[in-house]
């Protein structure tokens, strides 16, 4: 059994401190232009030195939803893999920072593009935009060096494998590698529209490129993207909050099978981003929604299994009555109350992302601001207070430091500021896309309808949304900061929870790694190996399908 005092490697602690702190300077540049474009939304605002809208949009997005939240994943998954798993050795290390160097060149090449205004593409960069091609070079960049750091993660896990045959892998490690494969798998479809299509077309090598099939390969992986920010949450829910709480992790099994069925259910869904698109059959947009709809059963297996683990630990302490339990978790411990409230911010999210995925009701909002504020539920507010919680106790175990009372204070401040802000913005996203207000869209592009006039006090809203957010993002930068140079010296835990004595042995069929990639790859060429046949069959002849969509 592992022993629970370890702590993580000092030369571990580097590689993934370097990592979290590339995360935390991607979260004030995005937040900043997050503000920005909240308030040209508003029509009070008018953006100063020829900076563009769409070029705040853009910064906005990829540094949030790309290079925030695969950092800050990197670097938790190699702590999470050198506390569980043992010390990585020199040479996953050196891979480790070679990773880190890729994905830290190719994100200042991105941004240099978009900086000087040569990649104002969006977040989702679909043709006819194009951007100058060190965008595209960057991007691939970032995504290359992620798959050295996850191959690097293999190669770990497999030593552990190999010196402790026929036993369960630790259920952190476990959770790591899935979130990897995951990863490693979805961006193969980036990766091949970038590599194939965008970097040659934005170079002048050829004149067109089929953009139904840009997009399929875009959506391929936007949607697993989804799953590859809420699954490092997921770990923390499932194996860090127990302990932090001084509960017992409900069952480890029910945990690894949720892993697996999200790796089966999240990839193979693309689709339902593409119900309204042409040259896609309904029969094969009717099979993926279907899928995507199965992605329900894990999430409501991990609800379950958690509230499962906070009544179980209340009745402990001797709560009575149905929702006794409540008040006995701890409150006042941020590392708990900010990934709590993710969790009870992640059941309108989820009831917003059936609605995305449901074929008629899709209609209402498709490509109307309800989207985004669908977005800002999931990663800006369950996926991103996780990642804070998890901060919290991560980087003083990682700096050798530890969280102070006045910090564990400004921290639950932090998160109720985080909760309002996004109460405020999300929800007048959802209402003004109720009402047509389209998304990716400036103030000044609206007009004067009548129609445009009942979304001015919706976007006023976000504005004082965006600035309570902005309010948040200096708080905890300051929290931060602290805890990564200023907090006292000390000892902080690395918390992993132990497994309830009651709960039933882990099947051993659900380490078996080749069979559920196996099944992964089989539905991946059942949902797509047709319809990429068609579209590939049916592009006009010359224009590869550019015309089309233009």
């Amino acid at each position: 059994m592992m022993n629970q005092d370890t702590k993580v490697n000092s030369l571990d602690a580097k590689l993934s401190m370097a990592h979290i702190y590339v995360a935390f300077i991607a979260l004030v540049l995005g937040g900043t232009a997050g503000l920005l474009q909240t308030l040209v939304r508003s029509g009070q605002f008018i953006l100063p030195a020829g900076i563009g809208y769409y070029q705040l949009l853009t910064v906005h997005g990829v540094l949030l939803g790309l290079v925030l939240t695969t950092f800050f994943i990197i670097g938790f998954l190699f702590a999470g893999l050198s506390k569980t798993s043992g010390t990585l050795s020199n040479r996953i290390r050196f891979y480790g920072w070679v990773g880190f160097w890729l994905m830290t060149f190719g994100t200042a090449l991105t941004a240099s593009a978009i900086l000087t205004g040569k990649a104002s593409v969006l977040y989702t960069f679909y043709a006819p935009l194009m951007a100058h091609p060190t965008f595209y070079i960057g991007l691939a960049l970032v995504v290359v060096g992620s798959w050295v750091s996850g191959f690097a993660m293999f190669i770990h896990f497999a030593k552990w494998k190999k010196l402790n045959p026929g036993q369960a892998s630790p259920l952190l490690s476990y959770m790591a590698i899935a979130t990897m494969i995951l990863w490693l798998i979805a961006t193969l479809g980036v990766a091949a529209t970038v590599l194939i299509q965008y970097i040659p077309w934005s170079l002048g090598l050829v004149d067109t490129i089929d953009v139904l099939i840009s997009r399929t390969l875009f959506w391929y992986f936007g949607h697993p993207l989804v799953y590859f920010w809420l699954l490092p949450a997921y770990m923390a829910w499932y194996v860090i909050i127990p302990k932090i709480i001084g509960g017992k992790i409900f069952s480890d099994s029910l945990a690894r099978l949720s892993f697996v069925l999200f790796l089966l259910f999240s990839i193979p869904v693309g689709f339902h981003h593409q119900l309204t698109e042409p040259g896609i059959a309904p029969s094969w947009k009717y099979l993926q929604v279907v899928l995507t709809f199965l992605v329900i059963i894990p999430s409501l297996m991990t609800a379950f299994s958690m509230f499962a683990t906070f009544e179980m630990y209340g009745r402990s302490k001797g709560a009575t009555g149905l929702f006794g339990w409540f008040r006995k978790l701890p409150w006042g411990d941020a590392r708990f109350f900010a990934p709590f409230m993710g969790m009870l911010i992640f059941i309108p999210a989820g009831a917003g992302g059936i609605i995305n995925a449901s074929h008629q009701l899709n209609q209402v909002v498709h490509n109307t601001i309800w989207v985004t504020g669908h977005f800002h539920l999931t990663v800006a507010t369950t996926v991103l207070l996780t990642f804070f919680g998890i901060a919290y106790w991560l980087i003083p175990h990682l700096t050798g430091r530890i969280m102070t009372k006045a910090m564990n204070k400004l921290a639950i401040v932090q998160t109720i500021v985080w909760v309002i802000g996004m109460t405020f913005m999300s929800s007048a996203m959802h209402f003004a896309g109720l009402l047509g207000a389209p998304r990716r869209s400036a103030f000044s592009t609206y007009g004067d309808s009548a129609q445009a006039l009942e979304w001015i006090p919706y976007q006023i809203a976000q504005a004082i949304g965006g600035t309570i957010l902005f309010i948040g993002i200096i708080l905890i930068i300051v929290i931060v900061a602290n805890l990564a140079f200023f907090a006292p010296k000390g000892e902080t835990e690395f918390p992993i929870g132990e497994v309830e004595e009651a709960a039933e042995k882990t099947p051993m069929i659900l380490e078996n790694w080749k069979l559920w990639v196996g099944i992964i790859i089989a539905l991946i060429l059942v949902a797509y190996t047709v319809p990429f046949i068609e579209m590939i069959q049916h592009a006009p002849p010359g224009s590869k399908g550019f015309s089309n969509l233009l």
